[in-house]
């Protein structure tokens, strides 16, 4: 056992996506050759759309499996590769996973969850090993909406409190020592 689990944990998380860059390897694939919905359990589907393949849980909860770098190719609402796949149908009342989810194409791998990005703050699920992400249903379309000028505003006025608090902060210790 380690002494320092989240370092080991960032360091297999960044070293996951590095290695999916250079390794030379065959990815990771399911022991049955076919994929399986980490959140509802249901097969996966290829989709081929405009050159970009992602695995689609069709027939149960909608969700969207993007290998690593794929989803940077559809997640801005101007990029017209996404606009198929963010309109994408799904059951919003499929009985979906709540706890740690399996990666699809990792066997033995768990997904970890994070926000997408500040600005966006939806939950997606990630590999450390492979570093593909899962989007559940709606997901992408979410991700995709632009960012309204009071969110923006929101996100904005936030960052400048926590400057200016830090800031604060580092001027009273300066204060306070003799």
């Amino acid at each position: 056992m380690t002494k320092f689990p989240v370092l080991r944990l960032a360091s297999s998380w960044f070293f996951g996506g590095v290695r999916a860059l250079f390794d030379k390897r065959p990815a990771a694939s399911h022991p049955s050759g076919r994929m399986k919905c980490p959140a509802c359990a249901a097969p996966l589907t290829a989709l081929n759309v405009e050159g970009l393949t992602v695995d689609a849980c069709r027939t149960g909860c909608g969700g969207i499996w993007f290998d690593n770098f794929e989803l940077a190719r559809v997640d801005q609402a101007h990029e017209q590769l996404g606009e198929a796949l963010a309109a994408m149908e799904f059951n919003p009342t499929a009985v979906v996973l709540q706890q740690k989810r399996p990666c699809p194409k990792c066997p033995g791998i768990k997904l970890l969850q994070h926000k997408f990005s500040p600005a966006k703050p939806v939950i997606v699920d990630e590999c450390p090993n492979c570093g593909g992400i899962w989007l559940d249903g709606g997901e992408l379309a979410e991700i995709r909406r632009p960012a309204t000028t009071v969110d923006r505003k929101e996100a904005a006025q936030k960052f400048f409190n926590q400057v200016l608090n830090q800031e604060l902060a580092q001027l009273r210790a300066r204060r306070a020592q003799p």
